[in-house]
C-alpha cells in the first residue's frame, strides 16, 4: 500500500460519521420519516394514554383511580420531554474484538453508538458515555451536538480504545450509572454481554429507574463454528487456548447447544429485569438492525406483547 493510500485507509471521527450518515442515517431517516424519538422514546409530563399494566412497568405510573374502577392495574403513558439525557455504556472487552477482520464486534459497537448518539443529538439531546472492561475506563460527560459524537467516535477509534485483553465486568458500568444517573434518563447498554456474574441485579436496578435498551453484538461463528479442521481456539476473556477438530460434527453440535444455552439464560436474565434483547450481529445491515429495534419497542410500549 502507498503512504497516500494507507493514509486514506485511517479512520478518523470526521470520516466515520460523515460514511453512517451518508450509508445509515439517510436511509434510517426514510424509513422513520425523520422522526427520532419514534426510536428511543422518553417519558414526559403530558399523559398520551392509558392501558393495562404489564411486568416490567414502572410502578410510579400506575393510575389509581383507573385501577380502583376497572379492578385492573393500568398505567399512564406520557408525551415524550422534547429533550432527554442519553448514557451510552459501551463494552470494550477482549471479546469484542472477534469477528470478520474487516468488521469485528468493536466496529459494530462503535456504528450503533454513532448512529444512536447521532439521532439523540441532532434534536437537541444530551449525550453521555461510559466505556468499560473489567472496569470503567472512561466517563465522557453529556453533552449535546456534532462535536460530541465525534468526541465519543474519537474515544472509540484511538488505540487506547480499542478490545482490550483481560474478562468483561458489566457490573462495573451499571454500579457506575447507578451512582451518576440523578434524573429519568435513556440508557442503552451496547455490549456482548460475556461478563463476570452479578451484573442481572444491577441491571434490575437501573431499569426500574430508568428507561433501558439492551443491545448484544455478536458473530453468527460464537453459535456456528465452521468446519475448518485442527486449530487453536483462544477465550478472549480468560486466555485459555485448546486445540479444537472443528470437522467433528459432535464438537459442533455441543458447542452450538451451550451457546444457544447460554443464549437463553441471557434472554431469561433481561425478562427479569423487565427488558427485551436487541442482538446485532456483524453481518448485519445496521439501519435494518436498528429499524427492527424501532419495531419492537414499538410494539412493547403500545402493550401488543413482547417479541
Amino acid at each position: 500500500m502507498t503512504e497516500p493510500a494507507a493514509a486514506a485507509a485511517v479512520l478518523t471521527p470526521e470520516r466515520v460519521l460523515r460514511r453512517l450518515e451518508w450509508r445509515v442515517l439517510r436511509r434510517l431517516d426514510g424509513r422513520l420519516q425523520g422522526d427520532y424519538r419514534t426510536v428511543f422514546r422518553g417519558t414526559g409530563v403530558d399523559v398520551a394514554d392509558l392501558r393495562e399494566y404489564q411486568f416490567g412497568d414502572d410502578l410510579r405510573h400506575i393510575d389509581w383511580n383507573v385501577t380502583a374502577r376497572t379492578d385492573v392495574a393500568h398505567v399512564r403513558e406520557y408525551l415524550e420531554d422534547r429533550e432527554v439525557t442519553a448514557w451510552l455504556l459501551l463494552d470494550l472487552s477482549a471479546s469484542m474484538g472477534f469477528g470478520p477482520v474487516q468488521r469485528q464486534k468493536h466496529v459494530v459497537l462503535t456504528e450503533v453508538a454513532a448512529t444512536v448518539a447521532q439521532l439523540l443529538s441532532r434534536g437537541g439531546n444530551r449525550v453521555g458515555a461510559l466505556l468499560f472492561d473489567a472496569a470503567v475506563r472512561e466517563t465522557i460527560p453529556p453533552a449535546s451536538g456534532r462535536n460530541q459524537v465525534l468526541r465519543i467516535l474519537s474515544r472509540l477509534l484511538r488505540p487506547g480504545g480499542a478490545p482490550a485483553a483481560g474478562p468483561t465486568d458489566i457490573g462495573s458500568a451499571l454500579r457506575a450509572a447507578l451512582g451518576i444517573l440523578r434524573r429519568r434518563s435513556l440508557v442503552v447498554v451496547v455490549s456482548d454481554f460475556q461478563s463476570e456474574p452479578g451484573w442481572q441485579g444491577l441491571l434490575g436496578q437501573l431499569a426500574r429507574r430508568h428507561d433501558v435498551v439492551a443491545i448484544q453484538v455478536v458473530d453468527r461463528r460464537e453459535f456456528e463454528l465452521p468446519a475448518a479442521g485442527m486449530i487453536y481456539v483462544e477465550d478472549a476473556e480468560t486466555g485459555e487456548v485448546i486445540f479444537v477438530d472443528t470437522d467433528d460434527p459432535g464438537f459442533r453440535q455441543r458447542l452450538a447447544a451451550a451457546a444457544d444455552e447460554r443464549q437463553a439464560a441471557l434472554v431469561g436474565d433481561l425478562r427479569s429485569a423487565g427488558l427485551d434483547l436487541h442482538p446485532v450481529a456483524t453481518d448485519d445491515d445496521l439501519v435494518r438492525a436498528l429499524f427492527r429495534i424501532t419495531h419492537l419497542r414499538r410494539r412493547a410500549r403500545s402493550g401488543t406483547g413482547r417479541c
